[in-house]
């Protein structure tokens, strides 16, 4: 996952400051009201380009007080200040493209705070202003399908919504992602293979969930492929247990010593690969019956 999350990181990080540089010429202020441009404050000079059209257009704050009021939103560290200042921002600008803007970054705060439930509403807020936005999409997904559990009462609605999010992220990579002007091609490139490696692990955590392992295989296998060049070795660890599972020992042991390379050096996920691998070696050698064979972690 961590690509993953770094990549989307990324470009949150670039959007945001994107913004946070930017100085808007409202055409709805007459020129009495307007800010000239020379007396504008250093912190809101608008660098070069910043309103260079993308794909699908990057977010754009419409008049002054509607940007000062967004800056004022962004300076608060807390996340629960932050919520509220970003529910009052959106009541008050309800067609406010920097509505979705806040809420990822929300989303993103309660995430990196360990708060899952309330990361999954912030992002459930900013899909319903956008719901083809990918970031969105897979970071709610992801959310869900990790914290679902078999004794959840609504376990088949989670997984079906975050289902249907993680698909809707890989759907629509290539025309809803809003990207800030001037943004490398390859800073781009690397948040999308981000963005499908997560969604597709998302997949194959949903079919483990439901015991679908050959549907899992292939989802673990799709997200593998998105990132050869620097693959996850989380997701050779998950690919392996699909497979074991599945009791396709050979193909799973081979997983796993992708698994071991590429996971790092005293990290959870190698310890896993190492138990694994020795379990699988066990199998393989004497082909006992076999015992129940591990979750995805």
């Amino acid at each position: 996952m961590k690509p993953a999350v770094l990549s989307i990181a990324l470009l949150l990080a670039s959007a945001s400051f994107a913004l946070a540089q930017a100085n808007p010429a409202p055409a709805t202020q007459s020129p009495s009201t307007a800010q000239p441009a020379a007396s504008a404050p250093a912190q809101t000079a608008a660098p070069a380009g910043i309103n260079a059209p993308n794909a699908k257009g990057a977010p754009q704050p419409k008049t002054q007080e509607e940007y000062k009021a967004y800056q004022a939103v962004i300076t608060k560290t807390d996340p629960a200040q932050f919520e509220a200042a970003t529910d009052e921002f959106a009541q008050k600008y309800p067609n406010s493209d920097l509505r979705v803007v806040l809420y990822k970054q929300l989303l993103n705060m309660y995430r990196s705070a360990g708060q899952t439930d309330r990361a999954i509403a912030a992002g459930r807020k900013a899909l319903a202003i956008d719901p083809t936005d990918p970031v969105s999409n897979v970071m709610v997904a992801f959310a869900i399908a990790q914290s679902t559990h078999d004794t959840d009462l609504d376990r088949d609605d989670r997984l079906n919504e975050a289902s249907a999010d993680a698909q809707r992220a890989i759907d629509d990579l290539d025309t809803g992602m809003a990207i800030p002007p001037n943004t490398p091609p390859d800073r781009v490139a690397e948040a999308k293979r981000g963005i499908q490696e997560m969604a597709y692990e998302t997949l194959g955590t949903i079919a483990m969930t439901k015991k679908n392992y050959p549907a899992a295989e292939a989802a673990f296998r799709k997200g593998i492929d998105t990132n050869k060049a620097d693959p996850d070795g989380v997701l050779y660890l998950r690919l392996a247990i699909a497979l074991d599972n599945d009791k396709k020992y050979q193909e799973a042991l081979e997983a796993t010593d992708n698994a071991i390379k590429h996971n790092q050096s005293g990290s959870e996920a190698l310890d896993l690969a190492n138990k694994e691998k020795a379990r699988l070696q066990k199998l393989v050698g004497t082909q006992p019956a076999a015992t129940p064979a591990p979750t995805a972690q």
